[in-house]
């Protein structure tokens, strides 16, 4: 990948409860398909700068894709955005069809369901559709990737494949892979505060500490900016966790099943219009403070991170 920073935007949703994705075949099949993003989905609109925007919905992560699909085309039909596909690519021989290649070239907005990710990187990994997704993230101004739930942990390089909550910091609760490597510094986290998913997040930057561990609650998401600035939308909380100050740290060494120990891992928790700078590794109430404090240095001009 290029090492420029990259020019389009990122937006990272945390998901609702069940929005279908893994019914339980022991209880009645309830979906709960309410979008409770329509708040961030009018943020998404907004950040391509079109105000009917071309939009690609892929609903390859989920189980239920023909259920999902056209209530996203409804969402954001009632956001007056009448242009809007659906791409529900099933198998990986699919994906580089000239129609969906053609499709995404096109778009302004590309929009990932909720579902299994470990699907999207199963699907989409080492193909024509993500080097050109990749490709027009890096240089087009105000091309925005969004995702839900399974299609936001799918953003990062190391990926969250899934984990015990009940087993949470103990060796091996969580399960780690790749995901579609849009951004190289953060791992992240879905349905972060109601699942209690504290634990898995904070084994996975234990492992790998050099990331930002991001956990998105529920109606809530980050928009990422210049592959570095994390912004929170949303009604809910956004958790950040840095393990670049760690000190001691059992992670890579205890057996599976033991307890981990680890000391000094910083947490912030970020509401509505916080920001994190992950270059910085710094917590700013707003964008505006940030770009003050940052303007005022006097190697201001450095390079931001890319993916």
């Amino acid at each position: 990948m290029s090492a420029q920073k990259p020019l389009g935007k990122l937006i990272a949703v945390g998901g609702n409860e069940d929005k279908g994705t893994h019914p339980n075949p022991r209880k009645r099949k309830k979906y709960y398909l309410n979008f409770f993003e329509l708040g961030i989905l009018k943020r998404i609109v907004l950040e391509s700068g079109h105000t009917n925007p071309r939009i690609e919905v892929i609903t390859t992560a989920s189980m239920i894709p023909h259920e999902v699909g056209p209530i996203y085309v409804s969402s954001f039909g009632m956001l007056n955005c009448l242009n809007v596909g659906v791409m529900d690519i099933r198998v990986p021989e699919d994906t580089d069809q000239p129609e969906y290649l053609e499709r995404l070239a096109q778009t302004d907005i590309v929009m990932f369901s909720g579902g299994d990710q470990s699907r999207l990187k199963q699907m989409f990994g080492d193909t024509k559709f993500l080097r050109l997704l990749t490709e027009r993230y890096v240089n087009e101004p105000n091309f925005v990737i969004a995702g839900t739930s399974a299609g936001a942990m799918a953003m990062s390089h190391i990926m969250i494949r899934g984990g015990s909550v009940p087993d949470a910091l103990m060796k091996g609760a969580v399960r780690m892979g790749t995901g579609l490597s849009l951004n190289r510094h953060t791992v992240i986290d879905s349905h972060f505060v109601k699942r209690g998913r504290f634990g898995r997040l904070i084994e996975a930057v234990s492992l790998h500490p050099k990331l930002i561990g991001i956990g998105l609650g529920e109606d809530t998401g980050v928009l990422i900016t210049d592959g570095n600035l994390v912004e929170t939308i949303g009604s809910n909380l956004v958790i950040i966790i840095d393990g670049h100050n760690i000190q001691h740290n059992n992670a890579a060494a205890a057996a599976k099943g033991t307890a981990l120990s680890i000391e000094n891992m910083t947490l912030h928790v970020l509401a509505k219009g916080n920001v994190y700078d992950i270059q910085e590794r710094r917590f700013f109430v707003d964008k505006r403070t940030h770009d003050e404090a940052l303007a005022a240095r006097p190697d201001s001009l450095e390079t931001q991170p890319a993916t």
